[in-house]
């Protein structure tokens, strides 16, 4: 089928339909617990993989160097990402983004579900499906999210972050559980104490992310009438319909294309350096360090936890803000610059922390800060990003672009690992220069955008 020959179905709900979350559509209330609940699969699993992998075989882990954990780790959360390009391609030519998703957290809960057995085939084999299951479902839940606008509703960026609070909600929640179920020593002496091996704790936390991506999929098929409108498969062509070429792009058109392209390069750079947080962040926690409270020990990856409820937190406010500042608020492209500044200052903190660590380990405050200019940066850009995305493209492009999208986070997810492979605890000097240079890259990239911001606008058009 010929990318030119199928339009969305313009959206049955009027804009002014409140009768969901917040005074938001009903559907977005679907598509907001869905996506918590396949997030805390997402990200119960990411909270402990690479701690997983860089464990000793004695206690039931990879027994992987640094550099080989961090290589998979970022293949890995690339790959996710990077299967939205022919994921949002399949609902916008066979699937429709309803089905795309539903077969797509099918595949998600398999995946954890194998992991959950010790074994490096079912280990590798479970990444897979996670990889192929949330590359169909990623880019067409957000896209659905999307039609449940019309292009005029001034309500798309606050319903996109309310919607990336539901991302946030099971962010938080997951580290907790998979966190606890992984790690915690007093869950390790029940698993001795009932005649089960402490070394499988791992394997229990991968098991709960699959039960997280269950529920998931139960409340969509239970509330799929509130979608009903959205996501619709797209109709069947005969051979004559099919040979019709597409319509070329309109000049407008191509120039929106070219801000998607721009937008693309900027949002790479701000995920290199978030992405950290999982991977190089994770194992300064685990190891450099104080992971204790009045004296109480916690599971290091339980410090997962602090920028997702910082979202939750903050979400509202920005939320808000730029319902408020209607008219007056910075355009999509400045936010995207206040991201990677943000971003640049996050590291800048973890930099000088990093100069304390020769003297032990340090206090967790140093990784709240971060984690919450880490969260300021991920609120100016990427529930923007993900609006901006379904309000450039066109119409008959929404899925492919939204694929576009999400690549950019697939590049900046690989290299973040390759960049997280030079993670040294043992070495003051190159955990400064790590850090350093994250700070250096994102300040750089933050400072070339606001000088491009001008510029990106007048390529929008009417969009803002």
């Amino acid at each position: 089928m010929s990318v030119g020959t199928y339009t969305p179905a313009t959206p049955v709900e009027t804009p002014m339909d409140t009768s969901g979350l917040g005074g938001h559509p009903k559907g977005l209330t679907t598509l907001f617990f869905t996506e918590m609940w396949e997030r805390f699969s997402y990200y119960g699993m990411r909270a402990i993989l690479i701690l997983y992998m860089s464990a000793a075989v004695a206690d039931g882990g990879l027994g992987f160097d640094t550099p080989k954990a961090a290589g998979i780790y970022g293949l890995y959360v690339g790959s996710v990402y990077f299967m939205s390009l022919p994921g949002g391609w399949m609902a916008d030519h066979i699937l429709g983004g309803r089905l795309a998703v539903l077969i797509g957290g099918i595949i998600i809960a398999c995946g954890h579900f194998s992991m959950a057995f010790p074994s490096l085939t079912t280990f590798y084999g479970g990444l897979i499906l996670i990889v192929l299951g949330t590359g169909l479902l990623k880019p067409n839940i957000s896209a659905m999210v999307g039609g449940l606008y019309s292009e005029k509703d001034e309500r798309r960026d606050s319903g996109f972050s309310l919607f990336y609070m539901g991302i946030n909600l099971g962010a938080f929640i997951a580290p907790f559980v998979c966190g606890f179920l992984a790690q915690d020593q007093r869950f390790k002496a029940w698993l001795s104490q009932n005649g089960m091996r402490p070394e499988s704790s791992w394997h229990w936390g991968f098991a709960v992310a699959g039960i997280g991506m269950t529920l998931g999929l139960v409340q969509y098929l239970v509330h799929r009438q509130r979608l009903a409108h959205v996501g619709l498969k797209p109709p069947r062509q005969t051979k004559q319909e099919i040979q019709v070429p597409a319509p070329p792009l309109t000049g407008d058109e191509k120039h929106r294309l070219i801000v998607i392209g721009i937008l693309f390069v900027f949002s790479t750079l701000f995920w290199m350096a978030f992405e950290q947080a999982g991977s190089s962040l994770n194992l300064f926690a685990k190891s450099l360090t104080r992971n204790t409270i009045f004296g109480w020990a916690y599971p290091s990856s339980w410090l997962q936890s602090a920028g997702p409820i910082m979202v939750i937190i903050f979400a509202p406010i920005f939320s808000w803000l730029w319902l408020k500042l209607q008219g007056r608020h910075p355009s999509s492209p400045a936010k995207f610059a206040y991201g990677l500044l943000f971003a640049s200052a996050g590291f800048l903190v973890i930099t000088y922390a990093s100069t304390l660590t020769n003297a032990g380990q340090v206090s967790p405050m140093w990784l709240i800060i971060v984690y919450l200019l880490l969260t300021f940066g991920e609120l100016c850009l990427s529930p923007v990003g993900l609006s901006i995305t379904t309000k450039l493209a066109p119409p008959r492009l929404v899925g492919l672009m939204m694929g576009v999208w999400f690549m950019s986070i697939s590049l900046g997810n690989y290299t973040a690992g390759w960049v997280a492979g030079f993670f040294k605890a043992e070495d003051q000097q190159a955990l400064v220069g790590l850090f350093g240079k994250v700070a250096l890259i994102t300040l750089v990239g933050g400072l070339i955008l606001v000088s491009l911001t001008s510029y990106i606008r007048k390529l929008m058009g009417r969009v803002h």
